[in-house]
């Protein structure tokens, strides 16, 4: 169907005109808000924008690619602008013939009947009403069942107003559409075509479909439905922070992509709120028992921590120092890691599996008519089918259609993608491993100039592999940046976690890297304070830096445009005008507010043992980035084209894939990271007999028992500090975070029972909270099914009336054929018969 449909309009080359115009060029009318050409009757469906003065050969590839939309069968009209006499707005009209044609090649569900199921309502429907959109405002969408347009059943849809029967944003989807496939060049047998490639190279500077109002105040024209206005009004501005969002007219709008995009980020952002409640009660915890923690107390003794004397953590430049001079840190950390990190490691666990099922649920209410959004229903992208050269049977329809490539060249792409990733995911491991040792200052660098090249590599590498569609395309980017931007992102946490202070040796016999490099310490109290710290950093500098570039200098760009074309502002500017002086989003403005949501979800489920307020710190974050999205394209962009989407996409396995990773690190941070494991093994093994002194479990004696002792006569002479404090005198040990047998012992220095029965302890932890988390999340996961209920009887409900209407339809235009030739035959009978009666 789509390639027939498609010749009927590309079959012939467009005739171009002698003139300089190919469009009719027309005054612009007066009427600022109108949404029309200037007949006033045939809607504006899309904008194209260019410049009068341009080279000869970008003139005539325009020429050839309006003649080429006017073959098609859309309808142009051109008005130069009234502030810059250069620039020209090409508007683009779709006709009844063409909506109904593309509607059926793209397959598009529009309305057979309204729904007659009923919703149920809740009890808390009295409590929450005050926190949706004014009603009166906002009403509830009316509900169909749907079913995809064919023209032939016309008569079957449900059409309350022919001049509405197609939304504006269907409207400019197809027409966007149609701009992405009409030709403006010929070279050879060779045909060029697509506006973004004409947008990529200047011939136009920009095309976008219109806003229907200003987004401050409601449009003079009594047929607009202000939509942009009461989005704004009720969704986007500040004061309605509070208020849950207006999916349905979201979707209307802007399109089903952009709709479940704002649905995933509330819906996020609602169980956020759980989350950061429990965290932190955990935080509040801790806070409040820091002052009585006996190990925290013992460091900051004069008397226990201020009389050991630590061995120096770094060769010769490092020197001895007193315990007690880490009480500060100690009385910290006591906050992140107490019992109660435990158990909000395993609350969170718990959580993000009920997070991602819940999520499944959710969106099927919101499934807008693709729940059957299958990959041969989404039409080629135009960059792969201009690529298309080579043959090969279609394994579905078993017909002969045309690839880009064969099996073997699509294995080379993609193994050299591959292979390309691979290599830069081990360059940014390779500057962050390497720099955090050196300093900090260069791994910050070498993280920024990575973060800007990886971006493009990362397009370079998609773009060469060619996918075929544009959910593809998608699917194979975000996979990409989403591997770099972990790495690059979350490399410096999972080094403290597995690495630092991990395999350092002792004083007389530390561990180097590469036989130089000596392998860095944890503090005496763990390195858990040292990580919170850089989730803390790395958490609030990302979020204040994605906001002042979202809202700050997108609204200094567009102030700077107003004031670059200020001239002429006392006269009246019409709507596309108004819409050019906006900002465009850009191809993958979507994709990076989703890449910034799922990074974050990153910090907020693998590390937050460390860090219990990270759900808080996120929500808080959520709350405002959810609506300073709404502002941003309600107030300064122009309107997006509107997008089919089933889902997240390849976010959805992303998160999955982050849910499960999140129960290992964490479970990793207890064991390795934080001093809980041997806290307890202290507790209940060697503060009593036979390891210990005391005739009750207590943690009395803690910070003695777990630091070993050093002779300071063994150093070596490359690790001996040069310089010694000056209350350095007649001492002769000092003291290093370890398990090890003391010097003069028949195993000095070698690990003792304490180090093994920590290192089992460990790891039976690691098996056991692992084990039961898992078993829960897949429990969890098989009792709440993805599909509610009520959304499963709808979709039963439209697929039948769906066969009903369509076998109706087929059995009148079945009878409408039949009857006529069964009253030529009873008639031919009839005047035999007479025939045969009077002979």
């Amino acid at each position: 169907m789509y390639g027939s449909m498609e010749e009927e309009y590309e079959a012939e080359e467009p005739d171009l005109p002698d003139g300089s115009c190919v469009c009719p060029e027309t005054e612009f009318n007066g009427e600022a808000d109108s949404l029309f050409f200037n007949d006033r009757k045939r809607r504006i469906d899309f904008v194209l924008v260019y410049e009068d003065e341009k080279e000869e050969s970008e003139k005539r590839r325009r020429e050839y690619f309006e003649a080429s939309l006017m073959k098609m069968g859309l309808e142009l009209e051109a008005t130069r602008s009234v502030l810059d006499e250069k620039v020209m707005f090409v508007k683009v009209h779709m006709p009844w013939d063409v909506l109904c044609t593309y509607a059926e090649v793209l397959h598009i569900k529009l309305p057979i009947q309204p729904n007659d199921l009923t919703t149920s309502s809740t009890t808390f429907n009295c409590f929450t009403k005050h926190l949706y959109p004014s009603p009166d405002l906002i009403p509830a969408e009316a509900e169909y069942f749907t079913a995809p347009f064919e023209r032939s059943r016309l008569a079957c849809f449900y059409m309350k107003d022919h001049d509405q029967f197609f939304t504006p944003s269907l409207r400019g989807g197809m027409a966007y559409y149609i701009l992405s496939r009409a030709p403006y060049e010929m070279r050879g047998k060779v045909k060029k075509f697509g506006i973004n490639k004409l947008l990529d190279t200047g011939v136009y500077k920009a095309a976008y479909p219109l806003h229907d109002c200003r987004f401050h105040e409601r449009s003079p024209d009594e047929h607009c439905l202000n939509e942009r206005y009461l989005l704004y009004r009720e969704w986007a501005h500040p004061m309605n922070f509070y208020k849950m969002q207006p999916l349905d007219l979201i979707r209307k709008y802007y399109g089903e992509k952009i709709g479940i995009y704002f649905a995933w980020l509330g819906f996020y952002t609602a169980m956020l709120a759980f989350a950061a409640v429990v965290g932190l009660g955990c935080f509040m915890y801790g806070y409040w028992t820091q002052e009585t923690s006996t190990w925290s107390k013992e460091v900051c003794d004069p008397l226990i921590g201020g009389n050991i004397v630590m061995c120096p953590q770094c060769d010769r430049e490092c020197t001895y120092w007193r315990l007690n001079g880490t009480c500060e840190s100690s009385k910290k950390l006591c906050i992140f890691d107490n019992y109660g990190t435990l158990v909000f490691a395993v609350f969170m666990a718990v959580w993000v599996t009920v997070f991602l099922e819940f999520w499944k649920r959710y969106q099927a209410q919101y499934e807008w008519d693709t729940e059957e959004f299958l990959e041969q229903e989404e039409q080629p992208r135009p960059e792969y089918e201009a690529k298309c050269t080579h043959h090969r049977i279609n394994p579905i329809t078993k017909e002969k259609e045309k690839v880009p490539y064969t099996t073997c060249g699509r294995c080379l792409r993609v193994s050299c993608g591959i292979g390309t990733v691979v290599f830069w995911i081990l360059l940014i491991v390779a500057s962050v491993m390497a720099t955090s040792v050196t300093a900090s200052i260069i791994s910050f660098i070498a993280i920024m100039i990575l973060n800007y090249t990886y971006v493009r590599v990362a397009i370079w590498i998609t773009n060469y592999e060619l996918p075929r569609t544009k959910t593809d395309y998608e699917n194979s980017l975000t996979l990409k940046m989403f591997l770099f931007q972990f790495v690059n992102f979350y490399s410096s946490c999972f080094y403290i976690v597995f690495f630092k202070g991990k395999v350092v040796g002792y004083p007389g016999d530390p561990v180097y890297w590469l036989g130089r490099y000596r392998n860095e310490e944890c503090d005496p109290g763990g390195c858990l304070i040292e990580l919170t710290t850089q989730l803390t950093v790395i958490m609030g500098g990302k979020a204040i830096w994605n906001n002042i570039q979202e809202v700050l200098l997108l609204w200094v760009k567009n102030v700077i445009f107003r004031c670059y074309t200020n001239a002429g502002s006392e006269k009246v500017i019409p709507r596309w005008e108004q819409d050019y002086r906006l900002q465009p989003m850009g191809k993958l403005g979507l994709f990076y507010e989703y890449l910034e949501m799922v990074i974050q979800f990153g910090f907020v489920t693998l590390f937050v043992a460390s860090f219990p307020l990270a759900p808080l710190l996120a929500l808080l974050n959520n709350l405002f980035e959810l609506r300073v999205d709404a502002w941003k394209i309600t107030t300064q962009f122009r309107r997006i084209v509107p997008e089919k989407a089933q889902d997240i996409g390849a976010w959805q396995p992303i998160l999955q894939g982050v849910a499960i990773l999140a129960v290992a690190t964490n479970a990793m941070i207890i064991a390795f990271t934080s001093d809980m494991i041997p806290r307890l093994v202290y507790f209940w093994s060697f503060s009593v007999y036979p390891y210990g002194d005391h005739a009750n479990n207590t943690m009395e004696g803690y910070i003695s028992n777990t630091l070993s002792v050093f002779d300071i006569n063994d150093f070596s002479p490359k690790s001996r500090p040069v310089n010694t404090p000056y209350w350095f005198h007649n001492i002769t040990s000092c003291r290093y975070r370890d398990f090890r047998h003391p010097p003069g012992h028949p195993k000095q220095y070698e690990h003792s029972i304490y180090y093994w029965h920590v290192i089992a302890a460990k790891l039976a932890f690691i098996i056991v909270v692992e084990h039961i988390v898992y078993f829960t999340k897949f429990a969890l996961s098989y009792m709440i099914p993805d599909v509610p209920t009520a959304v499963k009887e709808q979709i039963k409900r439209e697929r039948y009336l769906t066969q009903v209407i369509l076998h109706e339809a087929n059995l009148k235009l079945a009878t409408s054929s039949i009857i006529p030739v069964a009253d030529r035959i009873l008639s031919h009978t009839e005047a035999e018969t007479k025939i045969d009666l009077n002979p």
